[in-house]
């Protein structure tokens, strides 16, 4: 039979091979480290202190001017200079433009994707006010933009509510005079489509409710704007620019290869197949789109893609390895029925990552200001949901290094036959052997790296969210070096997994034996043992594992 590119292909093609790829990974890395900046920067923005006079609860309260003729809100220096003034807190307002105006009017642009907004309060100690533990915090706030190119004077609603978050502070120890308090998750935009956003902000008392009664000395509130770089943004687009022609030029060449074998598809093929696709679809340059369209939806999108990506990815690499590892001939071969109870793992953890991520930015589709992290409930259940994905995604690691190690055990054992054989013969399994192995650990050392940047990136995600203290290395050069590591090993393996057109050995290289069917024959790796009764054909490289594993 033909078997498949890895069995056949020269070690001189094989190395060069190798090495287009490896070099294509490392430009990946080094376009993160060297050329990418951050993934994300971050605006500590200082609300500044409007007084609404007129109790007007839809105009809008700007710091500076866009356009230069509107009219600047009435501003306080401190929320203790409105004591016994008869203004009351409904009259105060925190507003907060962005971006950050230093020096110049600077404004954003579509290549930072998302904006998200998370406050910071400063609040004294002090007797007179005393604090209430986890004291619920009532935000009246509206979220308006505006364009360079817009004439009007006015702002553009884009969303508005009144939302509850708990406050959760402590005295600090080093100032006495100050608390410490937790990060306060506001919004989170998909889509930043706008030039200047506008925030209005206020404290309305609700006596009834307990709402914003017993939160100490507010003295300021700190809004941190953390928005992606617009130079990462086109590093990432460009890898995905490259990458996604090549990936389905080389799907359609490995299946148009399978198609014309005169069999049904192999298990792995398919799984390749699928595997091929979905890195097609994580490919896509989608992002091209939000340079012209407002898309809000983008980020859940890219969520979704990223997730069918894993689900598949981990499924693939289940079952690349069971197929080498078949313990009983009893086994249904070839079949995904047979891996139900790995993959079963498989699609709760991917199912419950969709599901938790619908709860959160599904929402946030038509109320931005809706967070999960908002109430301490939410707040116990996110952070006990990314404990249990990273630990799970850590077992899943351990479980298919494994069943590696199990392959890797039964083939050792199987390579004491391997010196009764003939010279040719022999030399043909050993490099059978060592191809095999060298890519069971390029899949343990992407299966590494997958897991380890899915984990960084749940915690980065969240390390805003729950705490200002978590400081993590998290650079341009991982992400940009695990998404290239996946487009290079699925092409890898497209290829050396691809049928392959070649027959080793000939008819007249073998002495005259004949070429048999590999539908109709399947040999056992114990009759290799012989040296004057060697087979007849040589078995594929996944049959060769697969029988060292069950003899």
């Amino acid at each position: 039979m033909a078997g498949a590119v890895i069995e056949n292909l020269s070690g001189r093609k094989l190395a060069c091979l190798c090495s287009v790829l490896l070099v294509a990974l490392l430009v990946c890395f080094l376009l993160g480290g060297l050329v990418a900046p951050e993934p994300s920067s971050s605006q500590n923005i200082l609300g500044t202190i409007c007084l609404d006079h007129e109790r007007e609860p839809d105009r809008w309260f700007q710091v500076w001017s866009v356009i230069g003729s509107e009219k600047m809100c009435d501003k306080a220096d401190k929320v203790d200079d409105l004591m016994d003034t008869g203004i009351s807190s409904e009259q105060v307002v925190f507003a907060f433009q962005m971006p950050l105006r230093r020096g110049a009017v600077l404004d954003f642009t579509r290549w930072q994707q998302n904006l998200i907004g998370v406050l910071q309060l400063d609040i004294d100690h002090d007797s007179q006010y005393e604090m209430v533990p986890n004291a619920t915090l009532a935000l009246d706030v509206r979220l308006g933009y505006k364009n360079k190119e817009d004439k009007t004077e006015d702002w553009t609603l884009l969303a508005a509510s009144v939302e509850e978050r708990h406050l959760i502070c402590d005295l600090d120890s080093e100032q006495s005079y100050r608390y410490n308090c937790d990060l306060i998750p506001l919004f989170e935009l998909g889509s930043l489509h706008h030039d200047y956003y506008l925030l209005n902000l206020r404290l309305p008392p609700n006596m009834e409710n307990q709402r914003n009664v017993g939160i100490g000395k507010l003295v300021d509130i700190n809004l941190v704007a953390i928005f992606q770089n617009g130079g990462f943004t086109k590093v990432w687009v460009s890898l995905k620019t490259i990458f996604f022609p090549l990936v389905v030029v080389l799907l359609v060449w490995f299946w148009r290869r399978v198609q014309a074998l005169q069999r049904e598809p192999a298990l792995i093929e398919c799984m390749l197949f699928s595997l091929g696709i979905c890195l097609s679809v994580l490919n896509l340059p989608l992002e091209f789109l939000t340079l012209r369209f407002d898309m809000p939806y983008m980020l859940l999108i890219t969520d979704i893609r990223q997730g069918v990506f894993y689900a598949v990815l981990l499924s693939f690499w289940l079952v690349f390895a069971g197929e080498h590892l078949m313990v009983s001939e009893d086994c249904d071969r070839n079949r995904l029925a047979a891996y139900w109870k790995h993959l079963s793992a498989v699609a709760c953890g991917c199912i419950s990552l969709f599901i938790f991520d619908m709860c959160e930015r599904g929402v946030q589709l038509t109320n931005p200001f809706y967070s999960i992290w908002g109430t301490r409930v939410g707040t116990n259940l996110a952070l006990s949901f990314i404990i249990m994905a990273g630990v799970s995604a850590s077992l899943y690691f351990c479980f298919l290094s494994w069943m590696i190690w199990r392959v890797f055990c039964n083939i050792n054992v199987k390579r004491h036959s391997l010196p009764a054989m003939s010279s040719v013969r022999r030399l043909h399994y050993e490099g059978i052997i060592y191809r095999f192995k060298f890519l069971m650990l390029a899949t343990l050392t992407c299966a590494a790296m997958t897991v380890i940047g899915f984990i960084l990136g749940q915690v980065a995600e969240g390390q805003w969210k729950w705490d200002d203290e978590i400081s993590l290395n998290y650079t341009s050069a991982i992400l940009t070096g695990v998404y290239g590591m996946w487009n290079v090993y699925t092409m890898a393996v497209i290829c050396l997994y691809a049928p392959s057109h070649k027959r080793w050995p000939t008819a007249a290289a073998a002495g005259g034996v004949a070429q048999l069917d590999s539908q109709s024959e399947e040999i056992e790796f114990s009759r290799l043992a012989p040296a004057n009764d060697e087979p007849s054909d040589l078995t594929s490289l996944t049959q060769f594992v697969r029988k060292a594993a069950t003899d």
